[in-house]
C-alpha cells in the first residue's frame, strides 16, 4: 500500500531549532528503506510543530525505517526534546504538482 507517512513532531520548549535539525538530518535514512521521497516542515504559525513526512510504496519498508536502529537511535538520542506519544499516520496522495520546470528565457533580437 503505497502512501505518505507523516509524523508530527512537537518539540518540547526551546528546542525548536536544534530539534527541526535533528530531524532534517534524520529524514533522508528513509530513502535507504526504500523511500521515494521525504520533506520536513516547520510551521511558521507554531515554531514548535515539525512535521516529517516520507513516501514509502509498502508499509513494510516504512516499519524497517521507523523500527531501524538510526530512527530508534534518534529516539532514544532526543528523548525530551519532543513531545510524547508520537502519532504517525498514512495518507494517500491523490494529486501533487510535479517539480517544476525552468521556464526559457526569450532570446533577444538577432540572437540564436
Amino acid at each position: 500500500m503505497a502512501g505518505v507517512v507523516w509524523i508530527p513532531w512537537y518539540a518540547t520548549v526551546l528546542r525548536n531549532e536544534s530539534f527541526a535539525a535533528s530531524v532534517a538530518r534524520v529524514a533522508p535514512i528513509a530513502l535507504r528503506y526504500g523511500a521515494t521521497q521525504y520533506s520536513v516542515h516547520r510551521s511558521r504559525d507554531d515554531r514548535y510543530k515539525i512535521t516529517q513526512m516520507s513516501w514509502f510504496e509498502s508499509s513494510t519498508d516504512w516499519y524497517r525505517y521507523w523500527d531501524g536502529p538510526e530512527m530508534i537511535e534518534f529516539r532514544r538520542r532526543n528523548a525530551g526534546h519532543f513531545q510524547n506519544p508520537i502519532t504517525y499516520s498514512w495518507n494517500d496522495e491523490v494529486i501533487a504538482e510535479p517539480e517544476p520546470q525552468p521556464i526559457p528565457l526569450p532570446q533577444a533580437a538577432g540572437t540564436g
